[in-house]
């Protein structure tokens, strides 16, 4: 599904340039769930950005599906965004003045379908992570756990095939964190692509490979015993 051949990004300013990522090789399979740990600093959420296709490279080659992402224009990018892909934050970016089911619904406003069918979707959607019940409700009126829910609910009411995961439960405690898990879990069990940067090992292990990274480098790519 996903390649990236010798990818890296820079970041200049008029007296300081950073080096984000160094040489990125790697591969990931359709249905795979993979875990991208390292500590602060060490490249995961840019790595993340290039595969989402938010940020680009500064060089090197990304193929999504065997097609060359290198010179889409950005209309281009933002329509594989939308038909492919479903973004998971950390702080659940869910907009205040929306209801839940609201929220959710933006996950598919583009797509080229009627009210009643975006209706039904975000019905599905929001049933199957468990909130169906709240979505008259707003985003402050859920707890965390119920927020990340929402947030995971929007992501998938498109059906995407791939989903990204930014420390998705770095805001929850160890009850909703292994809910979240279990949905993920779920999801990739059906077909989903799965990516989720994290700091929890007990979170990556249950991922069929975790990549590790230090200084913007890949360092260990391991399989999980299955």
């Amino acid at each position: 599904m996903i390649t990236l051949a010798d990818v890296h990004r820079l970041y200049r300013s008029d007296e300081v340039e950073t080096t984000a990522l160094r040489s990125i090789d790697l591969n990931i399979q359709e249905g795979e769930f993979v875990a991208v740990m390292g500590p602060s600093g060490c490249g995961k959420s840019t790595l993340l950005n290039i595969l989402g296709t938010i940020d680009r490279p500064t060089s090197g080659k990304y193929f999504f599906r065997d097609r060359d992402l290198t010179d889409l224009t950005e209309a281009d990018l933002a329509k594989l965004r939308r038909d492919n892909l479903g973004f998971v934050f950390q702080s659940f970016n869910l907009i205040d003045e929306l209801t839940i089911a609201e929220n959710v619904e933006l996950g598919v406003i583009y797509r080229p379908w009627g009210r009643k069918d975006r209706k039904a979707k975000v019905e599905a959607a929001m049933d199957r992570v468990g909130i169906a019940h709240r979505a008259r409700h707003y985003p402050h009126q859920l707890s965390g756990g119920q927020q990340q829910r929402a947030a995971i609910a929007r992501a998938v009411v498109g059906q995407p095939s791939l989903i990204l995961a930014d420390e998705p439960t770095g805001n929850l405690d160890t009850e909703n964190g292994a809910q979240v898990m279990g949905i993920l879990r779920d999801l990739n069990t059906e077909g989903a692509t799965i990516v989720m940067v994290t700091h929890s090992p007990s979170h990556a292990d249950e991922a069929k490979r975790t990549v590790s990274m230090l200084d913007g480098r890949i360092v260990v790519s391991a399989r999980h015993a299955i």
